[in-house]
Protein backbone atom coordinates (compact mmCIF):
# COMPACT_ATOMS: atom_id res chain seq x y z
CA UNK A 1 0.00 0.00 0.00
CA UNK A 2 2.98 2.17 0.64
CA UNK A 3 3.81 1.60 -2.47
CA UNK A 4 0.84 2.23 -4.36
CA UNK A 5 -0.72 5.60 -2.78
CA UNK A 6 1.97 7.52 -4.18
CA UNK A 7 2.34 6.66 -7.58
CA UNK A 8 -1.88 6.96 -7.29
CA UNK A 9 -1.12 10.22 -6.19
CA UNK A 10 1.19 10.89 -8.92
CA UNK A 11 -1.02 9.49 -11.84
CA UNK A 12 -3.76 11.76 -10.98
CA UNK A 13 -1.99 14.87 -11.91
CA UNK A 14 -2.45 13.30 -15.75
CA UNK A 15 -5.84 13.74 -15.11
CA UNK A 16 -5.10 17.73 -17.04
CA UNK A 17 -4.17 15.68 -20.09
CA UNK A 18 -7.76 14.15 -20.90
CA UNK A 19 -10.68 15.32 -22.11
CA UNK A 20 -13.49 15.72 -20.06
CA UNK A 21 -15.20 12.31 -21.12
CA UNK A 22 -11.72 10.48 -20.75
CA UNK A 23 -10.76 12.13 -17.76
CA UNK A 24 -13.59 11.36 -15.90
CA UNK A 25 -12.89 7.51 -16.46
CA UNK A 26 -9.19 7.89 -15.61
CA UNK A 27 -9.59 8.84 -12.55
CA UNK A 28 -12.40 6.06 -11.91
CA UNK A 29 -9.88 3.66 -12.47
CA UNK A 30 -7.37 5.60 -10.12
CA UNK A 31 -10.39 5.60 -7.63
CA UNK A 32 -11.25 2.07 -8.35
CA UNK A 33 -7.42 1.23 -7.25
CA UNK A 34 -7.12 3.17 -4.40
CA UNK A 35 -11.07 1.60 -2.91
CA UNK A 36 -9.76 -2.26 -3.84
CA UNK A 37 -6.65 -1.15 -2.33
CA UNK A 38 -7.43 0.72 0.99
CA UNK A 39 -10.18 -1.23 1.41
CA UNK A 40 -8.31 -4.70 1.36
CA UNK A 41 -6.57 -3.82 4.07
CA UNK A 42 -9.57 -2.49 6.32
CA UNK A 43 -11.28 -5.81 5.74
CA UNK A 44 -7.96 -7.78 6.65
CA UNK A 45 -7.75 -5.93 9.89
CA UNK A 46 -11.30 -5.92 10.88
CA UNK A 47 -11.52 -10.06 10.23
CA UNK A 48 -8.18 -10.85 11.49
CA UNK A 49 -8.22 -8.27 14.48
CA UNK A 50 -4.54 -7.80 13.68
CA UNK A 51 -3.54 -3.94 13.21
CA UNK A 52 -1.67 -3.34 9.91
CA UNK A 53 1.11 -0.79 9.97
CA UNK A 54 3.36 0.33 6.62
CA UNK A 55 5.91 2.80 6.38
CA UNK A 56 5.04 5.88 3.76
CA UNK A 57 7.67 8.27 3.86
CA UNK A 58 10.79 6.87 5.48
CA UNK A 59 12.11 10.58 6.85
CA UNK A 60 9.53 12.83 7.09
CA UNK A 61 10.19 16.09 9.56
CA UNK A 62 12.60 13.36 10.82
CA UNK A 63 10.32 10.68 11.46
CA UNK A 64 8.97 8.34 9.38
CA UNK A 65 5.62 9.08 8.31
CA UNK A 66 3.60 5.43 9.28
CA UNK A 67 0.52 4.53 7.60
CA UNK A 68 -1.53 2.84 10.76
CA UNK A 69 -4.86 0.87 10.07
CA UNK A 70 -6.17 0.08 13.51
CA UNK A 71 -10.34 -1.17 13.48
CA UNK A 72 -11.74 1.91 14.14
CA UNK A 73 -9.88 3.06 10.92
CA UNK A 74 -10.45 0.47 9.08
CA UNK A 75 -14.36 0.81 10.27
CA UNK A 76 -13.98 4.84 8.64
CA UNK A 77 -11.87 3.33 5.47
CA UNK A 78 -14.56 1.45 4.20
CA UNK A 79 -17.25 4.46 4.76
CA UNK A 80 -15.05 7.26 3.39
CA UNK A 81 -14.70 4.35 -0.01
CA UNK A 82 -18.22 3.02 -0.45
CA UNK A 83 -19.69 7.22 -0.31
CA UNK A 84 -16.95 8.09 -2.61
CA UNK A 85 -18.10 5.33 -5.36
CA UNK A 86 -21.49 6.38 -5.17
CA UNK A 87 -20.71 10.08 -5.40
CA UNK A 88 -18.77 9.68 -8.46
CA UNK A 89 -20.86 6.85 -10.34
CA UNK A 90 -23.46 9.99 -9.70
CA UNK A 91 -21.65 12.73 -10.39
CA UNK A 92 -21.02 11.63 -14.21
CA UNK A 93 -24.57 12.60 -15.36
CA UNK A 94 -25.17 15.42 -13.21
CA UNK A 95 -22.47 17.55 -14.38
CA UNK A 96 -23.34 16.93 -17.94
CA UNK A 97 -25.97 19.97 -18.08
CA UNK A 98 -22.98 22.14 -16.79
CA UNK A 99 -20.62 21.06 -19.75
CA UNK A 100 -23.04 23.58 -21.90
CA UNK A 101 -21.53 26.85 -20.20
CA UNK A 102 -18.31 25.70 -18.29
CA UNK A 103 -14.72 25.93 -19.42
CA UNK A 104 -13.25 22.06 -20.07
CA UNK A 105 -10.74 22.73 -16.88
CA UNK A 106 -13.62 23.30 -14.34
CA UNK A 107 -14.38 19.92 -14.61
CA UNK A 108 -10.62 18.66 -15.03
CA UNK A 109 -10.09 20.46 -12.04
CA UNK A 110 -13.12 19.12 -10.08
CA UNK A 111 -12.51 15.15 -11.04
CA UNK A 112 -8.73 15.65 -9.80
CA UNK A 113 -9.89 17.56 -6.60
CA UNK A 114 -12.46 14.51 -5.95
CA UNK A 115 -9.86 11.73 -6.25
CA UNK A 116 -7.48 14.26 -3.62
CA UNK A 117 -10.33 14.85 -1.30
CA UNK A 118 -10.93 11.06 -1.33
CA UNK A 119 -6.95 9.62 -0.72
CA UNK A 120 -6.45 13.05 1.56
CA UNK A 121 -9.52 12.06 3.94
CA UNK A 122 -7.85 8.07 4.24
CA UNK A 123 -4.61 9.11 4.84
CA UNK A 124 -6.32 11.32 7.77
CA UNK A 125 -7.58 8.12 9.64
CA UNK A 126 -4.29 6.05 8.77
CA UNK A 127 -1.74 8.62 9.88
CA UNK A 128 -1.75 9.34 13.41
CA UNK A 129 1.60 11.01 13.68
CA UNK A 130 1.07 14.75 13.93
CA UNK A 131 2.69 16.79 11.52
CA UNK A 132 1.82 13.86 8.81
CA UNK A 133 -1.48 14.53 9.90
CA UNK A 134 -1.94 17.86 9.96
CA UNK A 135 -0.64 18.27 6.65
CA UNK A 136 -3.40 15.84 5.32
CA UNK A 137 -5.90 17.16 7.12
CA UNK A 138 -5.48 20.97 5.42
CA UNK A 139 -5.39 18.77 2.36
CA UNK A 140 -8.22 17.77 2.54
CA UNK A 141 -10.10 20.76 3.37
CA UNK A 142 -8.79 22.70 0.11
CA UNK A 143 -9.93 19.51 -1.89
CA UNK A 144 -13.20 20.26 -0.90
CA UNK A 145 -13.02 23.82 -1.00
CA UNK A 146 -11.98 23.34 -4.35
CA UNK A 147 -15.29 21.36 -4.85
CA UNK A 148 -17.79 23.37 -3.30
CA UNK A 149 -16.79 26.25 -5.66
CA UNK A 150 -17.68 24.52 -8.93
CA UNK A 151 -20.01 26.77 -9.28
CA UNK A 152 -17.77 29.83 -9.11
CA UNK A 153 -19.54 31.88 -11.34
CA UNK A 154 -22.42 32.72 -8.51
CA UNK A 155 -21.29 35.25 -5.73
CA UNK A 156 -22.90 33.07 -3.36
CA UNK A 157 -21.15 29.91 -3.90
CA UNK A 158 -17.72 32.26 -3.62
CA UNK A 159 -18.86 33.79 -0.40
CA UNK A 160 -19.73 29.60 1.18
CA UNK A 161 -16.31 28.47 0.06
CA UNK A 162 -14.48 31.03 1.40
CA UNK A 163 -16.88 31.09 4.72
CA UNK A 164 -16.12 27.51 4.64
CA UNK A 165 -12.00 27.59 4.38
CA UNK A 166 -11.58 30.12 6.78
CA UNK A 167 -13.59 28.30 9.45
CA UNK A 168 -11.81 25.32 8.53
CA UNK A 169 -8.66 26.95 9.60
CA UNK A 170 -9.84 28.38 12.45
CA UNK A 171 -10.18 24.61 13.76
CA UNK A 172 -7.01 23.93 12.30
CA UNK A 173 -5.21 26.31 14.70
CA UNK A 174 -6.71 24.51 17.58
CA UNK A 175 -5.69 21.36 16.25
CA UNK A 176 -1.77 22.52 15.81
CA UNK A 177 -2.42 24.06 19.82
CA UNK A 178 -3.70 20.07 21.02
CA UNK A 179 -0.72 18.45 19.66
CA UNK A 180 1.52 21.20 20.54
CA UNK A 181 0.01 20.67 24.27
CA UNK A 182 -0.03 17.05 23.74
CA UNK A 183 4.12 16.95 22.90
CA UNK A 184 4.71 19.65 25.88
CA UNK A 185 3.04 17.48 28.38
CA UNK A 186 4.18 14.48 26.56
CA UNK A 187 7.35 14.61 24.49
CA UNK A 188 5.50 12.68 21.35
CA UNK A 189 3.59 14.49 18.63
CA UNK A 190 0.96 11.85 18.10
CA UNK A 191 -2.39 10.75 19.26
CA UNK A 192 -0.52 8.19 20.65
CA UNK A 193 1.33 10.86 22.60
CA UNK A 194 -1.91 11.70 24.39
CA UNK A 195 -2.20 8.39 26.26
CA UNK A 196 1.07 9.46 28.45
CA UNK A 197 -0.04 12.61 28.92
CA UNK A 198 -0.60 13.74 33.12
CA UNK A 199 -2.98 16.37 34.26
CA UNK A 200 -2.53 18.40 37.37
CA UNK A 201 -5.18 18.18 40.13
CA UNK A 202 -5.76 21.79 39.90
CA UNK A 203 -8.99 23.42 38.42
CA UNK A 204 -9.62 26.73 36.15
CA UNK A 205 -13.38 27.95 36.76
CA UNK A 206 -14.14 24.75 39.13
CA UNK A 207 -13.03 22.39 36.05
CA UNK A 208 -10.67 20.24 35.67
CA UNK A 209 -7.63 20.67 33.73
CA UNK A 210 -7.99 18.03 31.48
CA UNK A 211 -11.39 19.47 30.59
CA UNK A 212 -9.57 22.39 28.76
CA UNK A 213 -7.46 20.34 27.04
CA UNK A 214 -9.64 18.32 25.62
CA UNK A 215 -11.54 21.75 24.86
CA UNK A 216 -9.06 22.55 22.39
CA UNK A 217 -9.47 19.26 20.47
CA UNK A 218 -12.97 19.31 20.55
CA UNK A 219 -12.70 22.92 18.55
CA UNK A 220 -11.19 21.96 16.27
CA UNK A 221 -12.61 18.81 15.01
CA UNK A 222 -15.77 19.98 16.17
CA UNK A 223 -15.51 22.85 13.44
CA UNK A 224 -15.40 19.97 10.68
CA UNK A 225 -17.92 18.08 12.32
CA UNK A 226 -20.63 20.65 12.44
CA UNK A 227 -21.28 20.91 16.62
CA UNK A 228 -23.33 23.59 17.45
CA UNK A 229 -21.88 26.29 17.64
CA UNK A 230 -19.18 25.49 15.08
CA UNK A 231 -21.64 24.50 12.80
CA UNK A 232 -22.48 28.12 10.37
CA UNK A 233 -20.37 27.20 7.38
CA UNK A 234 -22.01 23.86 6.89
CA UNK A 235 -25.68 24.87 6.16
CA UNK A 236 -24.19 27.64 3.27
CA UNK A 237 -21.27 24.98 1.87
CA UNK A 238 -23.57 22.14 1.57
CA UNK A 239 -26.40 24.15 -0.58
CA UNK A 240 -23.40 25.25 -2.57
CA UNK A 241 -21.43 22.44 -3.32
CA UNK A 242 -23.01 20.08 -6.26
CA UNK A 243 -25.71 17.25 -4.92
CA UNK A 244 -22.88 14.95 -5.45
CA UNK A 245 -20.01 17.13 -3.19
CA UNK A 246 -23.31 17.61 -0.67
CA UNK A 247 -23.61 14.26 -0.12
CA UNK A 248 -19.90 13.29 -0.10
CA UNK A 249 -19.40 16.02 2.09
CA UNK A 250 -22.84 15.21 4.89
CA UNK A 251 -22.41 11.42 4.07
CA UNK A 252 -18.24 10.95 5.02
CA UNK A 253 -16.45 14.45 5.56
CA UNK A 254 -17.73 16.12 8.39
CA UNK A 255 -17.14 12.35 9.84
CA UNK A 256 -13.80 13.44 10.05
CA UNK A 257 -14.14 15.62 12.61
CA UNK A 258 -16.34 12.78 14.55
CA UNK A 259 -13.14 10.68 13.62
CA UNK A 260 -10.33 13.13 15.05
CA UNK A 261 -12.83 13.44 18.62
CA UNK A 262 -13.11 9.52 18.96
CA UNK A 263 -9.43 9.17 18.63
CA UNK A 264 -8.31 11.27 20.77
CA UNK A 265 -11.04 10.05 23.37
CA UNK A 266 -10.23 6.90 22.72
CA UNK A 267 -6.10 7.80 23.52
CA UNK A 268 -7.60 10.14 27.05
CA UNK A 269 -5.43 9.45 30.05
CA UNK A 270 -8.30 11.01 32.33
CA UNK A 271 -11.76 11.27 31.22
CA UNK A 272 -14.05 12.71 33.46
CA UNK A 273 -17.34 13.94 34.43
CA UNK A 274 -17.14 16.93 32.91
CA UNK A 275 -15.99 15.08 29.48
CA UNK A 276 -19.05 13.52 29.27
CA UNK A 277 -21.38 15.80 30.49
CA UNK A 278 -20.35 18.79 28.08
CA UNK A 279 -20.22 16.11 24.75
CA UNK A 280 -23.99 14.62 26.24
CA UNK A 281 -25.12 18.35 26.15
CA UNK A 282 -23.64 19.81 23.47
CA UNK A 283 -24.51 16.93 21.52
CA UNK A 284 -28.58 16.99 22.78
CA UNK A 285 -28.33 20.88 21.82
CA UNK A 286 -26.67 20.32 18.45
CA UNK A 287 -29.26 17.82 18.03
CA UNK A 288 -32.34 19.66 19.01
CA UNK A 289 -31.07 23.05 17.45
CA UNK A 290 -30.34 21.27 13.92
CA UNK A 291 -33.69 19.61 13.68
CA UNK A 292 -35.92 22.69 14.64
CA UNK A 293 -33.46 24.58 11.89
CA UNK A 294 -34.45 22.06 9.20
CA UNK A 295 -37.43 22.41 10.00
CA UNK A 296 -38.11 26.38 9.16
CA UNK A 297 -36.39 25.42 5.76
CA UNK A 298 -37.59 25.99 2.35
CA UNK A 299 -34.44 25.17 0.50
CA UNK A 300 -34.71 21.35 0.25
CA UNK A 301 -30.41 20.74 0.44
CA UNK A 302 -30.51 23.65 3.17
CA UNK A 303 -32.83 21.52 4.99
CA UNK A 304 -31.13 18.02 4.24
CA UNK A 305 -27.95 20.36 5.61
CA UNK A 306 -29.38 21.30 8.69
CA UNK A 307 -30.24 17.75 9.33
CA UNK A 308 -26.69 16.49 9.02
CA UNK A 309 -26.03 19.09 12.25
CA UNK A 310 -28.69 17.23 13.73
CA UNK A 311 -27.55 13.62 13.14
CA UNK A 312 -23.95 14.91 14.48
CA UNK A 313 -25.55 15.90 17.85
CA UNK A 314 -27.35 12.19 17.82
CA UNK A 315 -23.64 10.77 17.18
CA UNK A 316 -22.20 12.83 19.67
CA UNK A 317 -25.05 11.96 22.14
CA UNK A 318 -23.56 8.21 21.62
CA UNK A 319 -20.25 9.36 22.40
CA UNK A 320 -20.85 11.09 25.38
CA UNK A 321 -22.78 8.11 26.78
CA UNK A 322 -19.88 5.96 26.21
CA UNK A 323 -17.56 8.72 27.83
CA UNK A 324 -20.15 8.84 31.25
CA UNK A 325 -20.06 4.82 31.14
CA UNK A 326 -16.49 5.02 31.26
CA UNK A 327 -16.43 7.46 34.01
CA UNK A 328 -18.79 5.43 36.05
CA UNK A 329 -17.47 2.30 35.25
CA UNK A 330 -20.21 0.77 33.45
CA UNK A 331 -18.63 -1.19 30.72
CA UNK A 332 -22.53 -1.92 29.19
CA UNK A 333 -23.47 1.39 29.18
CA UNK A 334 -19.90 2.34 27.53
CA UNK A 335 -20.18 -0.06 25.03
CA UNK A 336 -23.75 0.66 24.22
CA UNK A 337 -23.16 4.16 23.51
CA UNK A 338 -19.74 3.99 21.67
CA UNK A 339 -21.19 1.04 19.27
CA UNK A 340 -24.39 2.98 18.82
CA UNK A 341 -22.61 6.14 17.81
CA UNK A 342 -19.90 4.29 15.38
CA UNK A 343 -23.02 2.32 13.55
CA UNK A 344 -24.48 5.84 13.04
CA UNK A 345 -21.66 7.42 11.34
CA UNK A 346 -22.33 4.26 9.12
CA UNK A 347 -26.04 4.68 8.92
CA UNK A 348 -25.86 8.46 8.11
CA UNK A 349 -22.98 7.62 5.47
CA UNK A 350 -25.69 5.69 3.34
CA UNK A 351 -29.24 8.01 3.73
CA UNK A 352 -27.63 11.40 4.02
CA UNK A 353 -25.62 10.70 0.94
CA UNK A 354 -28.97 8.97 -0.65
CA UNK A 355 -30.95 11.92 0.25
CA UNK A 356 -28.59 14.52 -1.40
CA UNK A 357 -28.60 12.13 -4.29
CA UNK A 358 -32.33 13.16 -4.33
CA UNK A 359 -32.37 16.19 -3.89
CA UNK A 360 -29.72 16.58 -6.77
CA UNK A 361 -32.31 14.41 -9.06
CA UNK A 362 -35.03 16.64 -8.48
CA UNK A 363 -32.79 20.07 -8.77
CA UNK A 364 -31.13 18.83 -11.87
CA UNK A 365 -34.84 18.42 -13.49
CA UNK A 366 -36.75 21.21 -12.46
CA UNK A 367 -34.59 23.66 -12.17
CA UNK A 368 -35.58 24.46 -8.02
CA UNK A 369 -34.66 23.40 -4.30
CA UNK A 370 -37.37 25.53 -3.24
CA UNK A 371 -40.22 22.71 -2.17
CA UNK A 372 -42.84 25.19 -2.15
CA UNK A 373 -42.52 25.24 -5.63
CA UNK A 374 -42.49 21.85 -6.43
CA UNK A 375 -45.24 18.36 -6.02
CA UNK A 376 -46.38 15.80 -7.34
CA UNK A 377 -43.15 14.70 -8.52
CA UNK A 378 -44.42 10.50 -7.05
CA UNK A 379 -45.83 10.63 -10.47
CA UNK A 380 -43.01 12.28 -13.11
CA UNK A 381 -40.12 10.45 -10.74
CA UNK A 382 -41.30 7.26 -9.08
CA UNK A 383 -37.61 6.15 -8.32
CA UNK A 384 -36.56 9.48 -6.64
CA UNK A 385 -39.51 9.62 -4.81
CA UNK A 386 -39.60 6.25 -3.23
CA UNK A 387 -35.39 6.71 -2.44
CA UNK A 388 -36.10 10.05 -0.63
CA UNK A 389 -38.78 7.91 1.24
CA UNK A 390 -36.66 5.49 2.04
CA UNK A 391 -33.62 7.96 3.23
CA UNK A 392 -36.34 9.81 5.55
CA UNK A 393 -37.68 6.58 7.01
CA UNK A 394 -34.31 6.20 7.69
CA UNK A 395 -33.61 9.45 9.27
CA UNK A 396 -36.12 9.52 11.16
CA UNK A 397 -35.69 6.45 13.02
CA UNK A 398 -38.30 4.53 12.27
CA UNK A 399 -37.96 0.71 12.25
CA UNK A 400 -36.41 -1.19 10.56
CA UNK A 401 -34.08 0.58 8.80
CA UNK A 402 -30.94 1.38 9.95
CA UNK A 403 -30.95 4.84 11.25
CA UNK A 404 -33.24 3.05 13.85
CA UNK A 405 -30.83 0.44 14.87
CA UNK A 406 -28.24 3.20 15.49
CA UNK A 407 -30.56 5.13 17.76
CA UNK A 408 -32.10 1.76 19.52
CA UNK A 409 -28.39 1.02 20.48
CA UNK A 410 -27.65 4.50 22.27
CA UNK A 411 -31.61 4.37 23.96
CA UNK A 412 -30.25 1.36 24.98
CA UNK A 413 -27.04 2.36 26.82
CA UNK A 414 -28.98 5.75 28.31
CA UNK A 415 -31.62 2.77 29.65
CA UNK A 416 -28.99 0.90 30.98
CA UNK A 417 -27.46 3.78 33.10
CA UNK A 418 -30.62 2.84 35.36
CA UNK A 419 -29.00 0.16 36.82
CA UNK A 420 -26.85 2.37 38.25
CA UNK A 421 -26.85 2.50 42.40
CA UNK A 422 -26.41 6.60 42.58
CA UNK A 423 -29.12 8.72 40.94
CA UNK A 424 -26.16 11.09 39.39
CA UNK A 425 -25.62 9.00 36.22
CA UNK A 426 -29.54 7.86 35.93
CA UNK A 427 -30.61 11.52 36.00
CA UNK A 428 -27.94 12.60 33.61
CA UNK A 429 -29.18 9.68 30.77
CA UNK A 430 -32.77 10.83 31.39
CA UNK A 431 -31.68 14.22 30.09
CA UNK A 432 -30.09 12.21 27.06
CA UNK A 433 -33.47 9.96 26.74
CA UNK A 434 -35.73 13.14 26.39
CA UNK A 435 -32.90 14.90 24.25
CA UNK A 436 -33.07 12.09 21.76
CA UNK A 437 -36.83 10.96 21.70
CA UNK A 438 -37.44 14.87 21.08
CA UNK A 439 -35.11 14.86 18.31
CA UNK A 440 -36.62 12.11 16.54
CA UNK A 441 -40.06 13.27 16.77
CA UNK A 442 -39.49 16.90 14.86
CA UNK A 443 -36.80 14.82 12.43
CA UNK A 444 -40.20 12.55 11.68
CA UNK A 445 -42.78 15.69 11.34
CA UNK A 446 -40.19 17.58 9.22
CA UNK A 447 -39.45 14.64 7.29
CA UNK A 448 -42.95 14.12 6.93
CA UNK A 449 -43.60 18.16 5.67
CA UNK A 450 -40.87 17.81 3.15
CA UNK A 451 -41.79 14.29 1.25
CA UNK A 452 -45.60 15.43 0.67
CA UNK A 453 -44.97 19.06 -0.23
CA UNK A 454 -41.80 18.06 -2.83
CA UNK A 455 -43.62 14.59 -4.61
CA UNK A 456 -47.03 14.37 -3.31
CA UNK A 457 -50.23 16.55 -4.18
CA UNK A 458 -49.86 18.02 -7.74
CA UNK A 459 -47.18 20.12 -9.22
CA UNK A 460 -47.41 23.94 -8.50
CA UNK A 461 -44.87 25.01 -11.35
CA UNK A 462 -44.40 24.33 -14.72
CA UNK A 463 -40.92 22.72 -14.14
CA UNK A 464 -42.33 20.06 -11.48
CA UNK A 465 -44.97 18.92 -14.33
CA UNK A 466 -42.58 18.59 -16.48
CA UNK A 467 -39.76 16.75 -14.54
CA UNK A 468 -38.96 13.11 -16.00
CA UNK A 469 -36.55 10.80 -14.02
CA UNK A 470 -33.23 10.98 -13.65
CA UNK A 471 -30.38 8.60 -16.08
CA UNK A 472 -30.07 4.96 -15.15
CA UNK A 473 -26.34 5.75 -13.66
CA UNK A 474 -27.50 8.46 -11.03
CA UNK A 475 -30.45 6.02 -10.20
CA UNK A 476 -27.86 3.02 -9.53
CA UNK A 477 -25.86 5.52 -6.92
CA UNK A 478 -28.69 5.24 -4.89
CA UNK A 479 -29.21 1.51 -4.65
Amino acid sequence: MAAIIPALFILSWFTFLFSNKLAYWFVFLLELALWFTTSYFALMVLSSGVNYQEILIQNFYFNPLVLKIDKLSALFILVINFTCFTSYLYARKYLEPYQTHKAKFSFLLHYFNFFMLNITMLLVVMVQEAMGFLLVWELMSLSAFMLVIFESEKPEVIKAGIKYLVQMHVGYFFIIAGFVFVYGNSGDFSFEGIKAMTFSSAYVLGIPNSFWFFLLFFIGFGVKAGFFPLHSWLPIAHPAAPSHISGLMSGVMIKMGIYGLIRVLFNFPDLNLSIGLFMLSISIFTGIFGVISAIVQHDLKKLLAYHSIENIGIIGIGMGVGVLGTVYHQPLVSALGWAGALLHVVNHSLFKSLLFYSAGSVYIKTHTRDINNLGGLIKKMPFTAFAFLIGAIAISGIPPFNGFISEFLIYNGLFNSFKEVSLELPLLMLFGILGLALIGGLALFCFTKAFGMVFLGTARTPQAAHATEVAPSMRLAKL
